[in-house]
């Protein structure tokens, strides 16, 4: 049987991130998902090696790393559109979990298993990869901000309080000892 599946995924690349916003750099879907699971990897070691857990950091990864695939088919919505209210978010969420549904349909019945794991992760998992989803909103903002754009002013004070909202561990570690970085240059960045 032949499948799509990995060709549509390859669009990811051309979905773009921050549409109501001005970019001085364009990020795609592809991009933000890699950073997700980077960071949602490096939460599930926090949480591991910090606090004793033991969350599958291979796994956060994985999940992290599909997490807005759905965005293929629905595009990018705004934050401020998708949570706008409770009605608007449910009815996002029906049409994540049908697009989520279409994109696994098209895998073959072997695969299918593996990604309703992907696409379902338990609880613990999915709260380090919305974590890692909105510290990598974050560093976005740090990084246009860096580039003297302004417009990401308000999005990165609400993104910050957020994060902390969240009240997650992983995730203060996460902001204390990496998030600095962001805002370095590269010959800053590789000193000790």
């Amino acid at each position: 049987m032949k499948s799509n599946f990995y060709a549509v995924m390859s669009r990811m690349k051309n979905i773009y991130r921050w549409g109501l916003m001005r970019n001085t750099r364009r990020e795609n879907l592809s991009e933000h998902s890699f950073e997700v699971a980077q960071i949602a990897h490096a939460l599930a070691v926090i949480n591991n090696k910090r606090f004793g857990g033991s969350i599958d950091p291979y796994y956060t990864a994985v999940a992290a790393m599909y997490h807005d695939t759905s965005e293929i088919i629905t595009g990018d919505m705004p934050t401020p559109i998708k949570y706008y209210n409770e009605e608007i978010k449910s009815a996002y969420k029906q049409i994540e979990a049908s697009a989520e549904a279409q994109l696994t349909d098209m895998l073959p019945d072997d695969f299918k298993d593996e990604f309703q794991k992907i696409y379902s992760p338990d609880s613990e998992t999915r709260r380090l990869i919305k974590a890692a989803d909105k510290i990598s909103a974050l560093i976005k903002c740090t990084e246009e901000l860096n580039m003297g754009n302004r417009e990401f002013e308000v999005a990165a004070r609400s993104t910050r309080k957020h994060i902390k909202e969240m009240n997650l561990p992983e995730a203060e570690v996460f902001m204390e000892e990496f998030l600095p970085g962001f805002s370095l240059s590269i010959d800053e960045q590789g000193k000790k």
